[in-house]
């Protein structure tokens, strides 16, 4: 057994370019329900090659866009040259505190260390402001689609974050939505779907041209040809706000010009210290 083979979280950049060309977008309804329809100042952590990034620049949000993976990132920033970016992790955000209305984050939120990326989070949002996470999933309901999932395996690790995020105590009630849509492929771009999962861009190349005959082989029967088919998805969003955090500078003693100590009584001059924008 190899043992150089990349970890699945680390596993996209060597695929970027099959990951840009067959993964599916995000629904517009989705990218709104997610942010709003009005601009904002939008924070995207693990923005990928810009396929959420595309849907949340069309709302007209300010978008700066974060992804780990140079590879990725470099797809991201020739597709959309005007859009802020940085190569980042969700874990060390390279932003001033208060900075964004809403963070956001698609098919990336479980690949965070959320002991680390929550706290961060928290502390880049301006008050009131929001973390709002979608997992694109195909919908395994209908048995052709479920057999097509047999064949390919999966590495999603989508789950509701609910109970992670009110154990953290810095966000609110979680909201939850989900929007249905088609993603159109065909016998090139199924390929690219297959070898951009990260549980297949781990195996050997002998491993990974015997899961695309095994793939062809189902499009070859359940495909239209050239009009080729559409693969069901549901978009599945969630949204928690984050919740004011007491801030040392309002609780802490102070020094005064005459040496003593004071303590903040949440009078109006106090809260002048914080600027939460």
């Amino acid at each position: 057994m190899t043992t150089d083979s990349p970890e699945p979280a680390r596993s996209f950049g060597g695929v970027a370019d099959a990951y840009d060309r067959g993964r599916p977008t995000y629904p517009r309804e989705a990218a709104t329900w997610l942010t709003s329809a009005h601009p904002l100042s939008v924070l995207e952590l693990g923005a990928g090659t810009g396929k959420l990034t595309e849907q949340l620049v069309a709302l007209g949000h300010d978008v700066h866009a974060t992804e780990p993976d140079p590879q990725m990132l470099a797809i991201l920033q020739k597709k959309l040259p005007d859009v802020r970016s940085s190569q980042a992790p969700a874990e060390e955000i390279p932003a001033g505190d208060a900075s964004y209305d809403v963070v956001v984050s698609g098919q990336a939120f479980h690949w965070f260390d959320h002991a680390k990326a929550l706290p961060e989070i928290a502390r880049v949002l301006r008050r009131g402001g929001g973390l709002s996470v979608v997992w694109n999933q195909r919908d395994e309901r209908i048995p052709w689609v479920k057999r097509l999932g047999r064949i390919i395996g999966t590495q999603e690790q989508m789950s509701d974050p609910s109970e992670l995020l009110t154990r953290s105590k810095l966000f609110g009630e979680v909201e939850q939505e989900s929007f249905r849509f088609w993603q159109d492929i065909d016998r090139r771009s199924i390929q690219d779907l297959v070898r951009s999962r990260s549980n297949i861009a781990v195996l050997s190349p002998a491993q990974q041209e015997a899961k695309m005959a095994e793939v062809l082989a189902f499009y070859d029967e359940f495909g239209r040809g050239m009009d080729g088919m559409q693969l069901p998805y549901n978009a599945s969003c969630f949204r928690a706000q984050v919740l004011d955090q007491v801030t040392p500078t309002l609780t802490e003693g102070r020094s005064t010009e005459d040496g003593t100590s004071s303590v903040s009584d949440g009078s109006s001059t106090d809260m002048l210290l914080i600027d939460f924008k």
